[in-house]
């Protein structure tokens, strides 16, 4: 019996280099230091509880950021459509009253120190 055919000609797109979309992200957060910067996507899943991208950096150690920072993140629908009209967000300023707030009642009854 002879040599069995290969059943693939070509490896999975997972670890292709030349699908470079799937493949790679960029840094969009505009104060980052790495903005603008092209990783190689290790792997994107659930950790600590937040979307999160893995990747290696310029010194081949592993590292971790918010998918948010990237362009692999959803469609962001309030920056596109206040096209940077608005340096916050709604629900943001509501949630730093509430915390600055908080923070008030903390100290003017005399709890101490915030941790």
């Amino acid at each position: 019996m002879g040599a069995l055919p290969y059943l693939w000609s070509k490896s999975s797109t997972a670890c292709d280099d030349t699908n470079e979309t799937a493949n790679t992200f960029a840094i969009t957060h505009p104060f980052h230091p790495l903005y603008g910067k092209r990783f190689a996507l290790v792997t994107r899943k659930q950790t600590w509880g937040e979307d999160r991208v893995t990747y290696f950096d310029q010194d081949r150690k592993l590292c971790s950021m918010l998918t948010s920072w990237t362009n692999l993140a959803d469609t962001d629908y309030f920056l596109q459509a206040s096209a940077g009209r608005s340096w916050f967000r709604v629900d943001d300023l509501v949630n730093l009253n509430m915390m600055l707030k908080t923070l008030l009642e903390i100290h003017q009854n005399g709890k101490g120190s915030v941790k």
